[in-house]
C-alpha cells in the first residue's frame, strides 16, 4: 500500500472539513493535531480550499492532509499544488483516477457497488472510499464487497460518528473511516477551536478504548507473593490462579515471585488497535517504546512504553 494511506491507515480517522474561510485553516489544523489527529481531509466545495491546504501544510508539515471532493484534474492539480498529499473524490471517474496515477498523487475514489470495485481493480488501485457509507448499506454491504475481492480495501466515509466508528474499523479490511463529527459547522463558524480539539480528542479516545487490565507487583520470592494473592482473594472474593512466575488474583491484580519489569511492577492497558495507539502515542504525545512482543502471524501483541511511572513499567496490549 502507498507510504500515505499507510499514515492514513495507521491514524485511522479521517477528518473531512469543509472551510469557507481561509483564515481558519491554522487554528483548524492546531486543534486536530492537539486532538490527536494530524490529518485532514479539506473538501473541493469552497473557494477557500486551496488556500486553507497550503496553509496547513506550511504550518503543519507533519499533518496528513488531502483534498476531498475533487472532480477533475484541474481541481486535482490545485490541491497538490497547494501542497496535498492525497485525493479523495466522491464518486469513480476513471480520467481523474487515471490523471492522479500519473502524477503519482495517492488516490481514493468513491464506490459504491462491485461494479465500482471492478473498475478501481482494473485501474491498479488498493484502497477505495465507500461512499456514503452508511445509506450505501454500511459495513454489511463492505464485507459482502468485500469478499470476492480479497484484495481491496476500504476507507468508508458518511454516516459514520462515535457509535459505530469501531464496528467498521475492526473489519480489517477498512484502513481508516472519514468523518466529520469532531469538526461541526456550527463550531467552525463560531471559531470554536476548542471545543473541536475536545471533539477530536473524545473521537481518538473512542477509537482506541484503552482499560486498564491489571497491574503486576513484583515481590522478591514466592512466600510473600502467595501471601499477597491470598489475601487479595480472600478480601474480595478473587480466584486465585497460579502460574510457574506468579498468581493472578481473578484478573486484577499479578503477584510475581521474582522482580519482573519495573521497579515495583507493571501496568496493563488493553486497546482496540495497538498499532494505531503506537502511532498516536508515539507522534503526538512523543512516547518512546521498547521493540514490540509479537505474535505467531508477526502482529504486535504488546509493547512496553520505555518510561516507569511511578515506578512502575507500562504496556500495551491489543484487545
Amino acid at each position: 500500500m502507498n507510504a500515505v494511506l499507510e499514515q492514513i491507515s495507521k491514524i485511522g480517522i479521517v477528518p473531512v472539513v469543509k472551510i469557507d474561510r481561509a483564515e481558519d485553516a491554522i487554528p483548524l489544523a492546531k486543534a486536530l493535531c492537539a486532538g490527536g489527529l494530524p490529518c485532514a481531509e479539506v473538501t473541493f466545495r469552497t473557494d477557500a480550499a486551496a488556500e486553507a491546504i497550503r496553509l496547513m501544510t506550511a504550518n503543519f508539515p507533519d499533518m496528513c492532509v488531502g483534498a476531498g471532493t475533487v472532480l477533475n484534474a484541474g481541481q486535482v492539480d490545485a490541491a497538490v499544488e497547494a501542497g496535498a498529499k492525497f485525493i479523495v473524490s466522491p464518486g469513480l471517474n476513471p480520467r481523474t483516477v487515471r490523471y492522479c496515477i500519473e502524477k503519482n498523487v495517492p488516490v481514493t475514489p468513491g464506490t459504491s457497488s462491485p461494479s465500482d470495485i471492478e473498475q478501481a481493480i482494473e485501474l491498479g488501485l488498493e484502497v477505495v472510499k465507500f461512499f456514503p457509507a452508511e445509506q450505501s448499506g454500511g459495513l454489511a454491504k463492505i464485507k459482502a464487497m468485500a469478499a470476492p475481492y480479497g484484495n481491496m480495501k476500504f476507507m468508508p466515509t458518511g454516516g459514520i460518528n462515535a457509535r459505530n466508528l469501531t464496528s467498521y474499523l475492526d473489519f480489517g479490511k477498512v484502513i481508516a473511516c472519514g468523518g466529520s463529527w469532531m469538526v461541526p459547522g456550527d463550531l467552525m463558524k463560531e471559531g470554536a477551536w476548542d471545543k473541536i480539539e475536545q471533539l477530536t480528542r473524545e473521537a481518538v479516545q473512542t477509537m482506541l478504548g484503552f482499560e486498564l487490565v491489571h497491574v503486576g507487583i513484583n515481590f522478591q520470592n514466592k512466600e510473600d507473593a502467595d501471601k499477597a494473592v491470598r489475601r487479595l482473594g480472600f478480601l474480595f472474593g478473587l480466584p486465585v490462579k497460579e502460574y510457574p512466575a506468579g498468581s493472578f488474583a481473578g484478573t486484577l491484580v499479578e503477584v510475581l515471585n521474582t522482580p519482573g519489569r519495573g521497579t515495583h511492577g507493571h501496568i496493563a492497558i488493553r486497546t482496540n488497535y495497538i498499532e494505531r495507539a503506537i502511532n498516536y502515542m508515539g507522534t503526538v504525545l512523543g512516547v518512546a517504546f521498547e521493540e514490540p512482543i509479537l505474535r505467531d502471524d508477526g502482529k504486535i501483541n504488546a509493547i512496553y512504553l520505555k518510561e516507569e511511572i511511578g515506578g512502575f513499567a507500562v504496556h500495551l496490549l491489543q484487545k
